[in-house]
């Protein structure tokens, strides 16, 4: 079994559903070596859970059907009843992720914006290096981003830079949502306190984990925009955001922490 989870939230993802699932399954599988057929040993590979906020498009119908054909020790689903956010979405799947022992718990988008090749990265920085919690970071060296509108490209960029002003959170990208979480952060943090539901979310997660005392890793990566599919992003999940940061500032001044567990 697998010691890592990719969590993938999907919602009408039938044009990319099947494709990220095949490219994050590949990753570490055995190779041939080409000098003498002999097969190599296997990298590190990941399993995926999927929580699917009740498609009508039919996503969650693919992921159980290559669960049932071809992958049933390594892709899982958790199916809701509708959109319920994607905090919850996540939360849902971090709980399920402890019950379960995994180790090392990944976030990920479906529609490829983020690379399946960097989640070894993400990997080896809290693995390897030591550090609780890795951030795939569109803004660490500087503006990685491909195929945005400018207009979103600012907002986003402008939002951590905002984050980062009225908090002190010296992270570059406060709403990155490519992260890899070593089991003992998510098991620390009160996740049924976690307030935000869209990508506030990921300012809140990243910053109690700051405020508690782990040790973060921003690791570069190149965000692209979906090719297939239709975003999700809305202003309104920005504002939420925005308004929010002023309530973590606060929090930080007076909130009682959970305290830091030893190793």
């Amino acid at each position: 079994m697998s010691d890592s989870i990719v969590i993938i939230p999907t919602y009408n993802e039938k044009e990319n559903i099947e494709k990220i699932i095949r490219a994050v399954l590949a990753l570490g599988q055995p190779a041939i070596n080409p000098a003498d057929g002999s097969q190599l040993p296997a990298d590190h590979q990941f399993n995926i859970l999927v929580i699917d906020d009740g498609s009508p498009d039919g996503t969650a119908q693919i992921v159980k059907r290559l669960m049932a054909e071809e992958f049933s020790d390594r892709l899982f689903i958790i199916e809701r009843s509708g959109k319920l956010g994607l905090g919850t979405a996540y939360i849902t799947g971090f709980k399920w992720a402890l019950e379960h022992q995994y180790d090392y718990i990944f976030e990920m988008d479906a529609d490829f914006s983020h690379d399946p090749n960097d989640l070894p990265r993400l990997y080896s920085a809290c693995h390897d290096e030591g550090y609780d919690l890795a951030i795939g970071s569109r803004y660490v060296s500087g503006v990685n981003v491909v195929n945005w509108p400018i207009g979103r490209v600012l907002m986003s960029y402008f939002a951590s830079k905002y984050v980062r002003f009225v908090t002190g959170f010296k992270v570059h990208d406060t709403t990155a949502g490519f992260k890899c979480y070593k089991r003992r952060v998510l098991q620390t943090i009160e996740l049924d306190k976690i307030r935000f539901k869209g990508y506030g979310f990921q300012i809140e997660m990243k910053y109690t984990a700051h405020k508690i005392g782990f040790r973060i890793k921003e690791v570069p990566v190149i965000f692209i925009n979906r090719r297939e599919g239709v975003s999700k992003m809305s202003g309104g999940i920005f504002g939420e955001a925005f308004f929010g940061v002023m309530r973590l500032r606060w929090d930080g001044w007076f909130r009682k922490y959970p305290p830091m567990p030893a190793e």
